[in-house]
């Protein structure tokens, strides 16, 4: 397995509009063939088939149809969507464009999380000079009546607007809160009407696999979960940054090319993620095993796990939309549960009933976030008990 930073992207490597011709040349029906033969999935926590929901989208007939894309990111220890928006926004809406192509819309909104305003300017531009080139608004590629245009709103700093249903809201001027689904936003999304959401990293590879060919794609990675995947690695490692990996890539040898030999534990897809321990650094990252939405926290030896739950915790509570009581109630119940492991009392028995509200707010709550909110408390308890429970003992 090879990987890669920043500048050695794959992105780096791709002629500019070279995916657009490719699929301006295509039927609709021809474009989405190529990315489901590709088999792309989301390349958010989801990992939904990109090629299942824009054919769900085409198949609605409607009078408009819409294009969002999920620029949230607000996944703690998440920074790659970041650096793909600083150098390769024109990947992005490329990426937006050749969707719209797909299914038929004519308007597309980048929704940009509040702490990446500062990038606006730039996406702007970039925005800009596609017009100039008629590769964005009227007639775009020379293609007679095909038209497409792209705008950006900025968010307010709502972690739940990262769920596709809550940044919907969002931008139809509601509060963020996720809908009840279905209908799912391809049948009615936006305004009512069809809409396809993706966040940046998918955009980028749809025009990847435009320009290079469903079957470089699909001889990437494994056979469930082909191709590349960009991964937001931080902590305890000697080179942090953005790298690109194979799907399939295990624990360990990441671990290597990070420099973060002899750790005590990895957390696989952020704060909502999975925390996994040394016994199980022979694990792949991949959608048939470890989750990968794109962030990767390494903690040394030296890590307080029961300091790392608390962590997590504490952003889930303060975090909830409040709108579904597992969420909103059963985090607080959480988190008081690990301070009282801190301050030493709480029982073994009490430890056990807390994993069972975690098991029933992944089970109960009412959107992605709210069901993932548990993940890392739940496998800290599962793989560091002894640590949690040895508090007691040092406590008195």
């Amino acid at each position: 397995m090879k990987s890669s930073v920043v500048s050695q992207l794959t992105f780096a490597r791709i002629d500019l509009d070279a995916g657009l011709k490719s699929a301006s040349a295509m039927t609709p029906e021809q474009i989405i063939d190529t990315i489901v033969q590709s088999g792309l999935r989301g390349r958010g926590g989801g990992a939904y088939p990109v090629g299942r929901k824009w054919s769900a989208a085409k198949e609605v007939h409607a009078q408009r149809k819409y294009i969002i894309c999920n620029a949230a990111e607000g996944e703690p220890g998440s920074f790659k969507d970041r650096a793909i928006l600083s150098g390769y926004a024109q990947l992005v809406f490329e990426g937006m464009t050749i969707a719209a192509l797909a299914v038929g819309a004519e308007r597309g909104i980048m929704y940009l999380r509040a702490e990446y305003a500062y990038m606006a300017g730039h996406l702007e531009s970039v925005l800009a000079a596609r017009r100039n080139a008629a590769l964005l608004g009227k007639n775009i590629c020379g293609l007679k009546g095909v038209h497409f245009d792209i705008r950006i709103q900025v968010g307010e700093g709502a972690y739940v607007c990262g769920q596709e249903t809550a940044l919907i809201e969002f931008l139809e001027g509601h509060r963020g809160e996720p809908r009840n689904r279905p209908p799912y936003p391809a049948v009615s999304g936006y305004r009512g009407f069809p809409t396809v959401v993706q966040n940046v990293e998918t955009f980028a590879w749809v025009t990847c696999v435009l320009a290079r060919g469903a079957a470089w794609f699909q001889s990437l990675g494994t056979p469930k979960s082909p191709g590349l995947k960009l991964f937001s690695v931080s902590g305890d490692c000697k080179r942090p940054g953005v790298y690109e990996f194979q799907l399939g890539l295990k624990v360990a040898e990441l671990l290597r090319m990070v420099g973060g030999e002899n750790v005590k534990g990895v957390q696989v897809g952020g704060a909502s993620g999975l925390m996994i321990p040394k016994s199980q650094f022979g694990r792949r990252i991949a959608f048939e095993d470890l989750p990968y939405g794109g962030a990767v926290i390494i903690f040394g030896k030296e890590r307080d796990m029961l300091e790392v739950a608390h962590n997590c915790l504490s952003f889930f509570t303060s975090e909830s939309c409040g709108q579904c009581t597992p969420c909103r109630e059963g985090t607080r119940k959480l988190l008081d549960g690990v301070e009282r492991l801190q301050r030493g009392s709480c029982t073994s028995a009490y430890l056990d009933t807390l994993i069972s509200l975690g098991e029933s707010i992944r089970a109960a709550s009412k959107c992605g976030l709210g069901q993932s909110s548990p993940q890392a408390f739940l496998s800290i308890a599962e793989h560091y008990r002894h640590e949690l429970m040895g508090r007691r003992s040092s406590n008195g």
